[in-house]
């Protein structure tokens, strides 16, 4: 995940202006799932997503798989130095010519303060969205069929709390973001079996990721925080499976219900 992750462009994209960002850059391997060469790697992006067939897909970008960073091999062939450009499928998989080589592009990357607008602007803006955005569909309905009408409010909460920290509404590594991934479990825990990593990470974007802006949410999503939440709450036993089934343990259950909602708890 680059400190610098913003690259100037003389044409407008489906991010900006004048820029696109790089959120991380994929590993080197084929375990991982998220690796260059991983189940939902460079291949996956071009058989899956109609990503056009031009070399290796090695950029993430913030709007989670809706553009991307790749080496092109068009002009030099499996054998040369490709270029880097950034493909977008929000614009019918235009391709706009970044780099002449994968050192320069990485030596160009600039900070996102240098796109940046006023901090206080973009922190009263946030709240502002936190705070009266309305929900989209999905999650409407997956807050209607939990049986604790409080859960709307204990969602913006969290989100309020995550901007008051950061500025901006996004969802990291943070107890706050790890909260949010929680309570999203639980409203897709509770609305269909969760029954693998894998598919929750598939049914995650939609619920607050990946909405559209004039709906509460965060925009894009960085499916590695996720993955490794998820893990993590596995690790420790928060996170238990029965007969083929994800759910919290009763005792963290219980915890998390508590630092969501408080006093009475909902009757699964």
């Amino acid at each position: 995940m680059p400190a610098h992750g913003c690259f100037p462009t003389p044409t407008p994209t489906s991010w900006a202006e004048d820029h696109v960002a790089i959120s991380a850059f994929k590993g080197i391997g084929f375990a991982q799932q998220w690796s260059l060469c991983g189940g939902l790697g460079s291949r996956f992006k071009i058989e899956e997503w109609d990503y056009p067939d031009i070399g290796v897909y090695f950029g993430d970008c913030p709007s989670a798989g809706h553009d991307m960073i790749a080496l092109d091999y068009r002009a030099c062939g499996p054998s040369g130095e490709p270029s880097v450009v950034h493909v977008d499928q929000e614009d019918d998989y235009s391709i706009t010519p970044l780099a002449p080589d994968f050192e320069t592009f990485v030596r160009g990357l600039v900070h996102e303060s240098e796109y940046e607008d006023d901090p206080e602007d973009v922190k009263n803006d946030a709240l502002l969205h936190v705070r009266s955005a309305p929900f989209n569909t999905r999650l409407h309905r997956l807050c209607e069929q939990w049986p604790d009408p409080r859960m709307p409010a204990a969602i913006r909460r969290l989100a309020e709390a995550i901007v008051e920290d950061k500025g901006y509404f996004a969802l990291h590594a943070d107890a706050n973001s790890h909260l949010l991934y929680a309570a999203q479990f639980l409203l897709l825990g509770h609305s269909r079996p969760v029954r693998s990593m894998e598919g929750f990470l598939q049914s995650y974007p939609g619920v607050i990721a990946m909405v559209g802006s004039a709906h509460f949410g965060t925009g894009g999503w960085a499916p590695g925080f996720v993955e490794d939440w998820f893990q993590a709450r596995v690790g420790t036993g928060e996170l238990v499976q029965t007969e083929g089934q994800w759910h919290f343990s009763a005792d963290f259950r219980a915890a998390l219900l508590r630092q969501l909602v408080g006093g009475r708890q909902e009757t699964a």
